[in-house]
């Protein structure tokens, strides 16, 4: 295990250079400038010149590069320069919003969506069977953007139960309540999609495993219906739900930019539209970069537990 965990580690070093250098270029070689931005259209061509220099923008691209992925090894992201201050304390603040949004999210989508498969499985080609099978295709083809203005517009403006933006009111005193009244929507909009792929995933894997001879035994030997699900069912289902939960973790921390400016939530995803509205290079590349991490340590997590789940499992 221990092997097997440091060469994971290890595997780390490659996926994050590459993603550091798709993202380099990427914000680099499209169109817009950091120093006409900052300087405003006024500005000279001395003027533009001498701050180009400054931050380093009249080197070559591959110097640029070099540059900043020495910083980073070390630890430094960079200065933003839009805010003047270190990306990674920056990044770093906002990420504690980001992960609050993305672990309710995946909560929502995780119990709702794995009751769903499991009721569905358990009464196949019934009504709930056909309607969970209806709300998947709707939940999936919804985008996340569209949902959540919808739900602003019937929750917070037609009926005015919840909050439309925002993580605090600005005269709340940043209590528990009023956290979680602005939590309520942006999670079930980022969770909409999610529910329906676990819902859905769940009901097939539970399917599968109701099916094998040892469900029948232990049906023949009078188990009860729910210990046969719970016991038999799920609990051996579980290494596929694990597996589709830890890709829908990434894809809710990707997803989280769109849903974050939908509600102006404070978080990694709105802190990146703006350093890329704003033509800031070491803002975006430190976002990216800390939300690479995290999709590629969940996925080693996931990986971790199969173990757990299950002891026939041994990784050398």
């Amino acid at each position: 295990m221990r092997r097997y965990l440091a060469r994971r580690l290890l595997l780390l070093v490659p996926v994050l250079a590459g993603v550091s250098v798709i993202i380099f270029m990427v914000l680099h070689l499209s169109p817009g400038d950091p120093a006409e931005i900052m300087l405003g259209s006024q500005a000279t061509k001395e003027d533009l010149a001498r701050l180009r220099a400054d931050l380093g923008l009249n080197e070559p691209l591959h110097v640029q590069y070099l540059h900043w992925i020495g910083h980073v090894a070390r630890g430094d992201l960079g200065r933003s320069l839009w805010m003047k201050r270190p990306v990674l304390g920056e990044v770093l603040t906002r990420l504690r919003a980001t992960l609050l949004l993305t672990a309710t999210a995946l909560v929502l989508s995780t119990t709702i969506g794995v009751a769903l498969g499991v009721a569905a499985a358990t009464r196949p080609n019934s009504m709930l069977d056909r309607l969970s099978a209806v709300a998947s295709l709707f939940g999936a083809s919804m985008p996340s953007f569209w949902l959540g203005i919808v739900l602003m517009v019937i929750f917070a403006l037609w009926l005015g139960w919840l909050p439309a933006s925002g993580m605090y009111s600005p005269h709340s005193g940043g209590d528990l309540g009023d956290l979680l009244s602005h939590l309520v929507l942006p999670a079930v909009t980022l969770a909409a999609a999610s529910v329906t792929i676990v819902a859905r995933l769940t009901r097939s894997a539970m399917l599968e495993t109701l099916s094998q001879d040892y469900v029948r035994t232990a049906r023949a030997k009078g188990v009860s219906s729910r210990a046969v699900v719970l016991r038999h069912g799920l609990s051996n289902a579980l290494v596929p739900i694990v597996t589709v939960v830890g890709v829908q973790a990434g894809y809710l921390l990707g997803g989280a930019v769109l849903t974050e400016t939908v509600f102006a939530w404070p978080g990694v995803g709105t802190l990146m539209v703006q350093g890329i509205l704003a033509r800031d290079f070491p803002l975006v590349q430190g976002c990216v970069l800390v939300v690479a991490l995290s999709f590629v340590l969940v996925n080693l997590a996931v990986d971790l537990l199969y173990v757990w789940l299950d002891p026939r499992i041994r990784y050398e």
